[in-house]
């Protein structure tokens, strides 16, 4: 009978861990936001634009308008939060 009692007293996971696991993955992608603000064109893959099909011409991308990098969503987030606070202590 003992090993039915330890294997139904095992209670897995850990909840605190899980929180502590997600708040570094929170935070880390806060820094990375922070470091690197801007992410390759999904549309252009970083190109900022495209060849015509016979390949002589070309155009600019629609997506990111030939800039071939889009800000971040976490950036993104991050000046809107930060502008906020400068307005409100206006």
């Amino acid at each position: 009978m003992t090993p039915i009692i330890v294997a139904a007293s095992d209670s897995g996971a850990d909840a605190g861990s899980f929180v502590l696991l997600a708040l570094v993955a929170v935070v880390a992608y806060v820094v990375h936001c922070l470091v690197w603000p801007f992410r390759a064109c999904r549309k252009c893959g970083g190109a900022g634009r495209f060849r015509s099909p016979s390949g002589r011409a070309w155009r600019y991308c629609d997506k990111c308008g030939g800039r071939a990098a889009q800000v971040r969503l976490g950036r993104r987030l991050w000046t809107y939060l930060a502008n906020t606070r400068n307005r409100s202590k206006h």
